[in-house]
């Protein structure tokens, strides 16, 4: 199965090591992964300042680019919302364009549901080093997907040595909103400030975050206030799992 990788401005920016478990899970379930190196922004910035010439120019350019690929996966739930919310209705006034941009769409998936949905990978015969416990963030574009959490935590689960703990409000909005964060800093700062409070309260090692935005706010947060966890993408627990498994199996 061939998959390409939209890998985002945040992951390639501030989380390279998230795509790069991306690439070796999706080889690990069989793929066949490429990257289009002249991929740029989805065009979300610029949709949500409402500089819609400039997100329809960029829409354009991300159609093109993955014109070839069978799958697009993406580790951002909020960029591949902006694709699928989107992508259709800015070029509702050009026929041609909008069934290109229909196309992209309907060949496009978030990683997690990627996983479950076409794969639908089971993750029962990998396990972690040693026991971890976990907690989970939900971010407000899943659900924009209309996906749900249970999904990330079944596959948490699935996996040895992982002991999986509740987050209150885990469905509770982080304060990032891209640029609701800069308009509106004060109430932003005060819900990361909850979020990181939440995720402490759990006692967990690791929460886990499947965006790039929220990861980077609830991340920096915990860090300014010296929260006991870490933020990581589940990509990257799969891929420790997959590590470890091999280690055992050939050591």
């Amino acid at each position: 199965m061939k998959v390409s990788l939209f890998v985002t401005c945040l992951t390639d920016l501030f989380a390279p090591d998230v795509g790069l478990a991306v690439v070796k899970t999706l080889e690990y379930f069989g793929c066949t992964v490429d990257f289009p190196t002249a991929q740029t922004c989805c065009g979300q910035p610029s949709y949500n300042n409402g500089f819609m010439d400039d997100a329809r120019a960029l829409a354009a350019r991300m159609i093109e680019v993955f014109h070839d690929a069978d799958y697009v996966v993406t580790p951002s739930g909020s960029c591949c919302a902006m694709i699928r919310d989107h992508y259709v209705e800015l070029f509702r006034d050009d026929s041609a364009q909008r069934k290109m941009a229909e196309d992209f769409v309907a060949r496009c998936y978030e990683y997690v549901e990627f996983l479950t949905k076409i794969l639908k990978v089971d993750l029962t015969g990998l396990t972690l080093p040693k026991e971890e416990k976990f907690t989970y963030h939900y971010t407000c574009h899943l659900r924009a997907l209309g996906l749900t959490g249970e999904p990330t935590i079944r596959l948490l689960q699935q996996i040895g040595g992982v002991k999986f703990i509740e987050m209150e409000k885990a469905e509770q909005c982080c304060g990032f909103g891209g640029t609701f964060a800069i308009k509106h800093s004060d109430i932003s700062g005060a819900m990361v400030r909850d979020k990181v409070a939440c995720g402490s309260k759990t006692g967990a090692d690791t929460m886990i975050v499947n965006d790039g935005g929220c990861a980077m706010n609830i991340g920096g947060a915990g860090h300014r206030t010296s929260a006991p966890f870490r933020v990581q993408h589940i990509a990257q627990i799969i891929a420790a799992a997959i590590e470890h498994s091999a280690e055992v199996q050939h050591p």
